[in-house]
């Protein structure tokens, strides 16, 4: 946990990256494929990188750092296959932002298990975690809905992530200029 706090902004910098990229997407709801791609693929690189950078912070630390991991694993590869075959299909393009979604939402849900271990009613990162596995989910049931409704909805998932994870951030800074994090009653 005291990872997570001393590089709260980390994480408060991919809460902004994933506010904009919504705000982008209700503003000009009218993009082409190739911007939304290039777009998507953007965050979900740089999403990816300090996810890795977080697991490697915490791996040197001997901390718990595969699901930071494969969540960044993920983010990289998906970012990466957006730029190298900038012409996939709208419903190919959907797939792979339903299963990065999915795979971040449950390395998020793991993540945020372990972390309720060491301190008292953590709930944001799972909270995180859950809108990602169902947005992923949503877009796998209903792929057909038209490229502005998927514009519509990646627009609204990442804005809602952005907030919450804006908000683990700043509480985040907050403990940790607090000099404080707060544990759970009986924790070692």
């Amino acid at each position: 946990m005291l990872i997570l706090a001393r590089n709260w902004w980390a994480l408060a910098i991919r809460g902004l990256a994933a506010i904009v990229f919504g705000i982008a997407a209700f503003v000009v709801p009218n993009i082409t494929l190739v911007v939304l791609v290039a777009l998507f693929g953007a965050y979900a690189l740089v999403d990816g990188l300090f996810a890795v950078v977080a697991a490697v912070q915490a791996a040197e630390r001997h901390a718990r750092w595969w699901p930071l991991l494969v969540e960044g694993a993920a983010g990289i590869l998906l970012g990466v296959l957006t730029f190298v075959w900038p012409g996939l299909t709208a419903l190919l393009l959907l797939y792979l932002i339903a299963t990065w979604a999915i795979l971040t939402g449950i390395a998020e849900i793991v993540a945020a298990l372990r972390l309720r271990r060491e301190i008292a009613g953590e709930w944001l990162l799972g909270l995180s975690g859950v809108l990602s596995l169902l947005f992923g989910l949503l877009l796998i049931a209903f792929p057909g809905t038209g490229a502005l409704a998927v514009v519509w909805l990646i627009g609204a998932y990442a804005l809602v992530f952005g907030v919450v994870l804006t908000g683990l951030a700043l509480r985040l800074r907050r403990w940790h200029q607090d000099g404080i994090l707060p544990r759970r009653p009986g924790a070692a």
